[in-house]
């Protein structure tokens, strides 16, 4: 039995990911019951593909991409609209900043910032949305991400421009006094 083998049928290789995937899977379901079943196929497809996992094998980026898969084949399995993410309640983007100050008003401006960011992500495609998680929350590689998502570098490189750009002037029609915004031209009249 290989390293990888062992350590995720022992549950302590691929475990410390699942918040990761969690994450992932509810910008992929937009819906929290959803991405739960999603995380769990995932390990259900994972171990049972154990026995074609290298010992030199990257375990996230290998979990990241089942559960791209299992997605995408449940997608065209239900053929149904996406449904709306209740991303207020979820504990995990809450705690996106570091709150380390006491001052209650920089702990309601840091609120109410994240609220603004979550909003903007929402507003993204899902294409940027799923970029975005991936490398600037996950922080996985661009080739990492370029597995994942089955396509070249290149693609991954300008799909994140793409979606940091978007996410930007979100940010700057959002919060106009407190997002660097570049000058907008004005037309002439």
């Amino acid at each position: 039995m290989s390293l990888n083998q062992h350590a995720i049928q022992e549950g302590s290789a691929g475990i410390e990911h699942i918040d990761g995937l969690y994450g992932y899977a509810l910008v992929l379901t937009q819906n929290r019951t959803d991405a739960e079943d999603l995380v769990q196929e995932t390990y259900v497809r994972a171990i049972r593909a154990m026995g074609r996992l290298r010992p030199d094998s990257n375990v996230k980026g290998w979990l990241f991409t089942i559960l791209r898969n299992v997605w995408l084949n449940e997608l065209r399995q239900r053929r149904r609209a996406p449904e709306v993410l209740d991303v207020e309640a979820d504990e995990r983007t809450a705690n996106l900043a570091d709150e380390t100050t006491t001052d209650p008003h920089d702990v309601y401006v840091g609120k109410l910032e994240r609220r603004h960011v979550r909003l903007a992500i929402q507003q993204l495609p899902e294409e940027a949305r799923e970029v975005i998680l991936l490398r600037e929350w996950e922080e996985l590689s661009y080739q990492e991400i370029a597995t994942v998502l089955d396509c070249p570098v290149g693609t991954v490189m300008s799909r994140l421009a793409r979606a940091r750009s978007k996410l930007r002037d979100l940010l700057c029609s959002l919060l106009p006094n407190s997002y660097p915004c570049p000058e907008r031209k004005v037309a002439a009249e």
